[in-house]
């Protein structure tokens, strides 16, 4: 089964849905999504830096993605507006890493893959990664969950409750590391964030509870994958795009049934 490219990319795209939908809730509840586009645009400086030492693709995007993170925390405790700390580290990231991929010689034809995603390209191996990130992920959330989901609401709530809530963000950063290392193959660096936020945008207004959105998210995510494939296959359009359109749709027919 495994051999035919189109269930490969199907099953990628479920892996990376799967954790998507409740890390991308975290990303709207804690409204990160700058912070998710400074960490997805870094990416390419991964992919540079990989390819220049011949090193894996996911291992050199995670160690940029958390190098990321940390000049976040660092510039956001020296007194500068997290707004402006974040425009300015993710569109330099983005420019810095086109630059460095530049050097690269057997990069540059394969941007687009990196930037939009080559979802239909996925191997077995990068299937057996995705979804042991995934797997990794979704246990480190299950974990956490209730110390993570304190520190999102209030975090002086959450200090009263003796949980420490920059540890909790330093996990998050750690986890959308993870994804965005894993995503780049499905959807992109410039569509990562996306994938996280639009599903969760769209299932917020459809849940009662916390627990109901992350698997209204998944869901949604899931659906995106399977439509925007589908949609990529008989249309001829581009996998990655395809699939972030798709969830694009899916939040404007969710708004037609916001809860009030």
């Amino acid at each position: 089964m495994l051999d035919d490219f189109f269930i490969r990319a199907v099953l990628a795209g479920l892996g990376v849905a799967a954790v998507a939908g409740p890390l991308g809730s975290f990303v709207v509840w804690r409204r990160m999504a700058y912070f998710g586009d400074s960490t997805a645009h870094a990416a390419i400086l991964g992919v540079a830096v990989s390819l220049a030492f011949n090193a894996s693709i996911y291992a050199g995007t995670m160690l940029v993605a958390l190098a990321m993170a940390l000049a976040v925390s660092v510039l956001a405790t020296r007194g500068q507006a997290m707004d402006t700390v974040l425009g300015v580290l993710s569109h330099s990231a983005l420019a810095v890493g086109l630059v460095a991929i530049s050097f690269v010689p057997q990069a540059r034809s394969d941007l687009s893959a990196y930037l939009f995603g080559d979802i239909l390209a996925v191997g077995r191996g990068d299937l057996a990664l995705i979804w042991a990130g995934a797997a990794g992920v979704l246990a480190l959330l299950a974990w956490r969950w209730q110390r993570l989901l304190t520190a999102s609401v209030n975090e002086e709530l959450a200090m009263a409750a003796g949980i420490d809530p920059r540890v909790e963000r330093l996990i998050l950063s750690v986890a959308l590391a993870v994804v965005v290392a894993l995503s780049i193959r499905v959807v992109g660096s410039l569509l990562i964030s996306a994938l996280l936020i639009v599903p969760a945008a769209a299932a917020r207004g459809l849940s009662r509870t916390p627990e109901w959105m992350a698997g209204n998210a998944t869901l949604i995510a899931s659906f995106a994958v399977l439509a925007g494939l589908s949609a990529s296959l008989h249309l001829d359009t581009p996998a990655g795009p395809s699939i972030v359109s798709a969830a694009a749709v899916i939040f404007a027919l969710s708004q037609a049934f916001r809860r009030g």
